[in-house]
């Protein structure tokens, strides 16, 4: 593949391999699939699903990963390779705009005395960081907020976070083969890249080589494999980007880190210089104390003061 075409690549896709499988028109039945096992549901017929994704969104040029409308649900899929706490706030966001959508599609009048029935909103984010996380956690807005003034909001969003590492939520895995293999497929590419660096001693690694090794062992009867072999040059610039930016976050902690133990440093020389010379002038005042004192005594006594 060019530099040039791995560029594009790279920019439209960034570490959404996720979204690739599961927010694409072709691949309604996995999409659908995934949202029968996170919502209980038995839907049966792909066409249902109406995607409505976020193609530009409005701030800093982002877009939302996946989105899309299934009777009165609006569905709000992201991926998260990091533990990000904000994503209430980003999911706000998200869905205010895909409600102004909503209304400009229907042409509702939401100036009207007409009550507006708008979709429920479902937020979803699967995280497959290598941190250990619990399998669902719940995030809030509200702990955004001053722990005092939480019970007193006004607003809340709820967003529910999924662990989707190879071995999580079993259910759902069970539920949704695609997201299994999709689990398998990201493990077992971290395995490789584990053993490559032990080999080698190197941070560097051989990720095109790496991926279709992954997709070579991944078993013929697995639903993505041919999609994956099909798509094999964009898999591999979608997580040539996710790696890139995970060491490039690290380098920038590692920085901080560094910055943060040269300033501590510092603080203790800054904070060292203060204290001699706080000693300093502590034993100068003391010195010009005594000799105050003994020219006292000596003229009390009528003699000539020491020098």
């Amino acid at each position: 593949m060019s530099n040039g075409t791995n560029e594009t690549v790279n920019r439209e896709y960034k570490d959404r391999l996720f979204n690739f499988i599961f927010g694409r028109e072709e691949n309604r039945k996995w999409t659908l699939s995934l949202y029968n096992a996170i919502n209980g549901s038995e839907h049966e017929d792909p066409a249902e699903i109406e995607f409505n994704t976020l193609e530009d969104f409005l701030y800093l040029g982002m877009k939302n990963d996946t989105s899309f409308l299934i009777e009165d649900i609006i569905s709000v899929y992201e991926h998260q390779s990091s533990f990000n706490p904000n994503m209430p706030l980003r999911m706000l966001g998200y869905v205010s705009s895909l409600y102004s959508g909503y209304i400009k599609r229907k042409k509702f009048n939401k100036y009207g005395e007409k009550l507006i029935e708008l979709p429920t909103p479902k937020l979803i984010v699967f995280y497959n960081g290598e941190k250990n996380k619990a399998d669902e956690i719940i995030l809030k807005l509200t702990d955004s907020f001053a722990e005092s003034q939480r019970d007193d909001s006004d607003i809340e969003v709820r967003v529910r976070m999924l662990n989707i590492n190879f071995g999580r939520n079993a259910c759902i895995m069970k539920k949704c083969k695609p997201l299994s293999e999709y689990a398998w497929f990201v493990e077992r590419i971290r395995e490789h890249i584990r053993k490559e660096k032990q080999s080698s001693g190197s941070k560097k690694i051989n990720l095109v080589k790496t991926v279709k090794q992954a997709i070579d062992d991944m078993p013929d009867d697995y639903e993505i494999k041919s999609f994956l072999v099909v798509h094999c040059e964009e898999v591999e610039g979608m997580l040539d980007t996710e790696y890139n930016e995970a060491e490039v976050n690290e380098a920038f902690k590692e920085e901080g880190r560094a910055e943060g133990r040269e300033e501590g440093r510092e603080e203790g020389r800054r904070e060292e210089r203060v204290n001699t010379e706080r000693e300093r002038k502590r034993a100068d005042e003391a010195e010009s104390e005594v000799i105050k004192l003994r020219e006292e005594i000596a003229r009390l006594k009528g003699l000539t003061p020491a020098k």
